[in-house]
């Protein structure tokens, strides 16, 4: 059986990051293994139907809560790492982040579980963020810190050998999928068929980085499975406003100008060629021959 595990910052990031693609696999047969670092204890709650006291007092539970929803929803499994989440600092200038928070804890000690869960499970690829976190949250940034440390980490036998066999991942990928040239598709699209875009200002804003968007190598088709990613957004309620901009955009429409989740390559130990249509690409041959 081909195993992808995804690493992930927060209870919520594996439904808007990849999700369908995720969905994809698991029904063609791919062990799919969830990793979050935190339980999103500091996190804001984003559906105003939710912004409620007793939600608030009873954050953490709540969002394991969600996470299992939407776990369910994906069919995939998932662990938490556990570690405490750092929040959003804001000011200017920006506070100091809290001394308990994953944030700060030391590279070594901070990618061990992740190193153990590697060695337990045995992923064939893995994905995470980008070096800026994907948006520069500082939970996002350790996040993309600790799995490449992990990647390198899991397959070596003299770093960590108290956490069981060695095992390579063969594959590593970041997330690319909130990238201009899609927002701006979707955008044109929605226009042009008199709708409202969500993405108007925000692309305002955007800087143009064509080279940033020139590192996409691998776009997986997975449009048939929208849906699925759709029903766990919703699973995480305190965190998506079902009112709001992530169901702005008509499922057909997004199925019609944007049909894949997109991804870059960065390390691999099989032989593969870019562009691709599979994060397994170059994998199943390996794996086959080797089984």
């Amino acid at each position: 059986m081909l195993r992808l595990m995804h690493v992930h910052a927060h209870p919520d990031d594996e439904s808007s990051k990849g999700a369908a693609s995720t969905a994809r696999y698991v029904a063609e047969g791919v062990d799919v293994h969830v990793a979050t670092c935190t339980g999103g204890e500091r996190g804001s709650i984003l559906n105003p139907k939710m912004d409620r006291p007793d939600v608030l007092e009873n954050i953490t539970e709540i969002r394991r809560q969600e996470m299992e929803r939407a776990r369910d929803i994906l069919g995939v499994r998932q662990d938490w790492l556990g570690f405490v989440d750092s929040g959003w600092p804001e000011g200017d200038p920006k506070p100091p982040l809290p001394e308990d928070c994953f944030a700060l804890v030391p590279l070594e000690e901070a990618a061990a579980p992740l190193v153990r869960l590697i060695r337990e499970f045995k992923p064939h690829v893995m994905t995470t963020y980008d070096e800026r976190g994907g948006y520069p949250h500082p939970d996002h940034v350790k996040c993309h810190e600790i799995s490449v440390h992990a990647f390198e980490a899991a397959g070596d036998p003299e770093r960590y050998p108290e956490l069981g066999e060695p095992w390579q991942v063969l594959k590593l990928y970041y997330h690319h999928s909130f990238n201009r040239p899609r927002m701006q598709a979707i955008h044109d699209a929605m226009i042009d068929h008199g709708l409202e875009s969500p993405w108007g200002e925000r692309l305002k804003e955007w800087t143009v980085e064509p080279e940033w968007d020139a590192r996409i190598t691998t776009r997986v088709p997975c449009a048939d499975y929208f849906g699925v990613r759709d029903q766990a957004l919703l699973a995480h309620a305190t965190q998506i406003d079902p009112d709001g901009f992530w169901f702005a955009i008509p499922r057909e429409l997004q199925e019609k100008v944007w049909p894949t989740e997109d991804y870059e390559l960065v390390r691999s130990h099989v032989a593969s060629s870019t562009p691709e249509d599979d994060l397994f690409a170059g994998v199943r041959e390996h794996v086959g021959a080797s089984s």
